[in-house]
């Protein structure tokens, strides 16, 4: 599998025009065992009660009637339960707990995804990232700023950025490489 989505990645970086038609197949049962291994039975569970350790004592079967759904376009994620957690400074924020099985859909889904986006994102871009993140980005800029002439540094926080972002837009965006998003959009 990782040997497939490599290979994803290399025609992605070499053809950044090009539109991946036929993605689907890649969700198949060793991705999901693959998703299942590498899943964290320590989080909190979703609407439906199930843990990774329930869900995994009948895997065969439960990987082979969500690959059928897939398959069928019957899949429908359940409804998340949304919690509040404190941040740092003192408000709180949203945070959605999804079914184990949502879970592995949509990890299934993460690493199609990255696989042809990662190699055509810029450099630059930092966030919600492989082997990137804050630190990252500071010692870019840091770096930027102590060896490129700068003139000024804009410092912006876009308060509720994801919870206003256009999600039709989104979904368009990712169909104008994969078409994958179109067998869950149907009922999202």
């Amino acid at each position: 599998m990782e040997t497939k989505l490599a290979r994803i990645s290399q025609l992605s970086k070499e053809n950044p025009d090009m539109v991946f038609t036929s993605l689907g197949h890649l969700i198949n049962k060793e991705m999901l065992k693959s998703c299942h291994a590498q899943m964290d039975g320590t989080k909190a569970v979703g609407i439906d009660g199930i843990t990774k350790e329930e869900y995994g004592r009948r895997l065969e079967e439960n990987i082979s009637a969500l690959i059928e759904r897939l398959k069928k376009k019957s899949y429908k994620p359940k409804p998340a339960r949304m919690v509040e957690v404190p941040k740092d400074n003192g408000k709180m924020r949203p945070l959605s707990i999804y079914c184990y099985e949502d879970k592995l859909v949509q990890e299934a889904l993460r690493r199609i995804l990255e696989a042809v986006f990662e190699p055509i994102f810029y450099d630059e871009m930092m966030g919600f990232r492989p082997n990137r993140g804050c630190h990252k980005a500071i010692r870019k800029l840091n770096l930027m700023l102590e060896r490129k002439p700068t003139s000024y540094v804009l410092d912006a926080d876009i308060k509720g950025f994801f919870q206003h972002l256009d999600h039709e837009w989104i979904i368009r965006f990712i169909g104008s490489k994969t078409p994958i998003l179109s067998v869950l959009s149907d009922g999202c």
